[in-house]
């Protein structure tokens, strides 16, 4: 498997989800979801390709760590869709989806076998998996925040609220293994669970964001559009944490978790 071959199984894909996003707003479920995890498999049929042709998982670079994102966006709209029969998830989720396939079509990023030795932990893989899910579902619960605080005209109801919470615990809670799988990692790798690099240090402020929403919640559970506030400062952070920090001048040449080079 090539990357050359990305933009063939990524519009097979894409055609896939947006009938499968049609079907949802006609209320043909069933197509919905075969439809969507039809596209699912396509995608990542070439993911497991280049898994095997790079002979390591990829997720060395941002280019390959988007093709994750781009995997997991579509499937946690399945399953808000699945779940709370929202017609409009697939198509939200599906055009993210499609932003970040076009965003590797035209920066496409080098794709060698070449893995460093911090890289080749059995911690790696997992750990950056589990994180790559778990932004996907505070992404969707994002675009859920965006959808009641700046497109829908009425009242936010009690359901939708739950919608949001339920995606952001869950997402929390993969996000926390996540950052455990990497303190194993950096145990490993560095000798040591946690340093405050540049970016454990956004990871962390990213995390406790997270847990000022669901506290947030808790004790003000009628105040909904400070909580969707702080549920997009909360993904702003979260960007930082994922592809930002590479642009800050703290992280050049000093961070252990750039691996451009």
């Amino acid at each position: 498997m090539s990357w050359s071959q990305f933009i063939i199984f990524a519009a097979v894909a894409v055609l896939f989800w947006v009938y499968g996003a049609y079907a949802a707003w006609k209320d043909r479920s069933k197509t919905a979801y075969v439809s969507t995890a039809f596209g699912l498999l396509v995608f990542f049929a070439f993911i497991l390709g280049m898994w095997i042709s790079l002979e390591r998982p990829p997720l060395r670079t941002m280019g390959e760590t988007r093709l994750w994102y781009s995997f997991f966006l579509p499937m946690a709209g399945l399953i808000v869709y699945g779940r709370w029969k929202y017609k409009w998830i697939l198509s939200f989720s599906t055009l993210l989806a499609i932003v970040f396939i076009c965003v590797n079509l035209f920066k496409p990023e080098i794709h060698n076998k070449t893995l460093m030795p911090a890289l080749q932990s059995p911690w790696f893989a997992p750990h950056v998996i589990v994180y790559m899910f778990a932004y996907a579902l505070l992404g969707a619960a994002t675009v859920m925040a965006l959808y009641l605080l700046f497109i829908k005209k009425e009242e936010v109801a009690e359901k939708e609220m739950d919608i949001c919470d339920n995606l952001v615990y869950v997402g929390l809670a993969f996000m926390t293994i996540g950052m455990l799988f990497g303190a194993l990692w950096a145990k490993e790798a560095w000798g040591h669970y946690w340093a405050w690099d540049p970016k454990e240090t956004w990871a962390a402020v990213t995390w406790f964001a997270y847990l000022v929403y669901v506290h947030f919640r808790i004790y003000r559970p009628m105040q909904y559009r400070r909580a969707f506030w702080i549920l997009l400062v909360s993904f702003i952070l979260l960007q930082m944490c994922w592809w930002g920090i590479n642009y800050l001048p703290s992280a050049q040449g000093t961070s252990v978790h750039t691996y451009t080079s």
